[in-house]
């Protein structure tokens, strides 16, 4: 796919184009289709915050991922890290939080919502180990709850990957690296009968520098039929993905430290998992004298085996700590919307239907039951927000949304199965002063949520220790305060600044590996980020971000107020070339500040640093050769730190230490990529 080719603009106003922008009293008119070179598309007069933005293909297209999740790390501050097998969902980091498996970072993909609600592993759990990077055309990135059109999970942020309808032509390439890695992709999108018909099949297999090989398999599929343009069309799509690896999860230090493990043993050999999704989805929009309506719909099917062992034989000398967590669901939703004039109103639908557990189990084989529960989740939605520009340099947007849930839990104890309901109110407001010499202040402000696992809202008895427990809030209130400033005043730069706070009524999470709900503290988080794209010429972009956040627990305890785990400082700085010639490439660099591991501040995670980067070579106007580089510095440094008890077989008593998973060593891929 060639870092030149076009991205179409779709017509609503949160996307791009500045001419689907419809002011008060003005008659919507049926809206052109409208093409732009892909760079950095300017926000001016687009964007509500300081904090959204657009991530184009030829963006995307110039970042090296060693997983298809760091894909998303294109968001400015935004941290993509992993602590176990390829296959698991990633670790997020994000304005202050540790956001787990992705609870406060909605993520979409094509409209179909990835994080799953009451997941056996972690509240939010967001896989997106099915995403294919050629297929996208851009990444758009929201962050704050200052936005009527999300809803859960988006107190931190909202992420939103959109799959291209057709190529500009087909896609063959064959990748081979170091450490087991082999990958093969086909992708085209021929016109079939008034349409296109695209499609593409990956395969992918990977182990990692572990000891016990990652012996990553997976298999990937598209199909999507679409017809139409900007103005008015269709899509239906089919996805398929299934996978299949052995977890290299976090080790101890001072068994690395004392010589018992080497920094890419591990101590459990039988963790690991399996991972399938299937889904059909489809969308349609249409624009008009009356307005502007577009309608995504999704039917996705999730299966989940996964084994853990974090604390090894800490709780069973004898049979070990390993506990399974499977996980299958049906999950449906609707969303639709409608634009007239300065106004916009829409409606979300989805429902989960869940079976998951928590068990205990020796080198994957079970032989006790914590607990066992059939979940059905329903959440409804509706939302308004109205655009008005007040003056020539004056314009807002204010907004609400009104969401209801409804949780049904079936669970093998008794006293945890019930039904529970609730429901919040989220305004939002956006006041957006200028443009004057091409520059926008933004003052933003709002309410959200996350909702909390369904078992803690009818739980009654912990299933662990058969303990009385409480039950937990189903919907956390997030409140957000942000002032923000966007620049396109020298050439060739865009800047955008944010000085933010963001007010969580509870920490409030349910914690798979033991089966129950843990009722947190309140918290607040502040900080500024300060993002920076610059292309001096035709031949080079340069990406500078910087963040800076400071999480604290809001009230005072003997504890300490720090929040473990929350991110304090991220860098990034990445630059592309091309046409230099027959040569191309890239090269970035990721700065993971420290983080305080527990409360008191005691102990703190090291800060790590990585380089990666790729050249290419044009063998000829099809033909192109690659050659990637990953952890190009030899960094020995973590990915992720834990500080918790554990006890290695051997070991007499338990041990409270730091658990990290390290950061691959450095590897190369090649791939040779032809285009038809």
């Amino acid at each position: 796919m060639h870092n030149d080719r076009l991205v179409r603009r779709p017509f609503t106003a949160l996307l791009l184009g500045a001419s689907a922008l419809v002011h008060a009293g003005e008659a919507a008119e049926p809206l052109p289709q409208v093409v732009v070179a892909a760079s950095r598309v300017s926000q001016l007069g687009v964007a509500d915050s300081a904090n959204a933005g657009l991530v184009t293909q030829q963006q995307l297209a110039a970042r090296s991922v060693y997983r298809p999740g760091e894909l998303l790390e294109a968001t400015p501050g935004l941290i993509v890290s992993q602590h176990s097998g390829e296959g698991k969902a990633n670790q997020f980091y994000l304005r202050g939080f540790n956001l787990d498996h992705g609870t406060d970072l909605r993520t979409t993909v094509d409209g179909m919502l990835v994080n799953q609600r009451s997941h056996a592993h972690g509240q939010g759990w967001t896989d997106l180990n099915f995403l294919i990077p050629e297929l996208a055309n851009r990444l758009e990135y929201r962050k704050g709850p200052y936005y009527a059109d999300e809803g859960d999970f988006a107190a931190a942020g909202a992420l939103a990957v959109r799959y291209a309808d057709t190529l500009a032509e087909g896609i063959a390439s064959l990748g081979l690296g170091q450490n087991g890695y082999r990958r093969a992709l086909l992708a085209a999108s021929p016109e079939a009968g008034k349409g296109h018909l695209l499609y593409a099949l990956e395969s992918f297999h990977n182990d990692g520098p572990f000891t016990r090989e990652d012996d990553y398999n997976k298999l990937n599929g598209v199909l999507r039929y679409s017809q139409g343009d900007a103005a008015k069309g269709f899509n239906l799509t089919a996805m398929a993905y299934r996978a299949r690896w052995n977890a290299s999860d976090q080790i101890p230090r001072r068994a690395l430290e004392d010589g018992r493990l080497g920094r890419f043993d591990t101590v459990d050999a039988s963790d690991g998992g399996s991972a399938r999704r299937y889904s059909l989805s489809g969308g349609w929009h249409a624009a008009s004298s009356a307005g502007a309506t577009k309608v995504n719909a999704s039917v996705v099917a999730n299966r989940l085996e996964l084994y853990s062992n974090f604390t090894y034989f800490l709780d069973d000398p004898v049979n070990g700590d390993q506990f399974s967590q499977p996980d299958r669901r049906v999950t449906s939703a609707v969303h639709a919307e409608h634009r007239w004039g300065s106004h916009r109103v829409g409606f979300q639908f989805q429902n989960d239907n869940i079976h998951n557990g928590l068990y205990d189990t020796v080198a994957r084989q079970r032989r006790a039951t914590t607990r066992e529960d059939h979940i059905v989740e329903t959440s409804a939605a509706v939302f308004y927000d109205n655009s008005t520009r007040w003056t020539p340099m004056l314009r807002s947007v204010a907004g609400v949304r009104v969401d209801r849930y409804r949780f049904d839990v079936d669970s093998v104890l008794p006293d945890n199965s019930g039904r529970a309901s609730a429901r919040r109110a989220s305004p939002t407001l956006s006041l957006i002063f200028g443009p004057w010499r091409r520059t926008e202040l933004y003052l933003n402000a709002g309410t959200g949520f996350h909702s909390n696992d369904a078992r803690g809202a009818t739980i009654r008895t912990d299933p662990k220790s058969g303990a009385p427990t409480e039950r937990v809030t189903p919907l956390v209130k997030a409140r957000g305060y942000e002032v923000g400033l966007r620049s396109e005043a020298l050439p060739g730069l865009q800047s955008s600044l944010s000085v933010y706070r963001l007010d969580v009524d509870s920490e409030l999470v349910f914690v798979g590996d033991a089966g129950t709900t843990e009722a947190g503290r309140p918290s607040r988080r502040s900080g500024v980020e300060f993002s920076n794209y610059y292309k001096p010429n035709e031949l080079m972009t340069l990406d500078a971000d910087l963040a800076f956040a400071r999480a604290r627990f809001s009230n005072a305890d003997a504890a300490g107020r720090r929040i473990p785990g929350a991110v304090e400082r991220v860098a990034s700085l990445a630059l592309a070339l091309d046409r230099i010639g027959p040569w191309f490439g890239a090269l970035q660099l990721r700065y993971f500040g420290p983080r305080p591991l527990i409360e008191d501040n005691r102990v703190r995670s090291r800060p790590s640093a990585t380089v990666n980067g790729r050249i290419g070579y044009k063998l000829g106007p099809r033909l192109k050769l690659e050659l990637e580089g990953f952890n190009l510095a030899r960094r020995r440094s973590s990915a992720i730190d834990y500080f918790y008890e554990s006890r290695l077989q051997g070991e007499p008593e338990a041990v409270e230490d730091i658990h990290f998973h390290p950061t691959e060593s450095r590897s190369f891929r090649l791939t040779l990529r032809s285009a038809f």
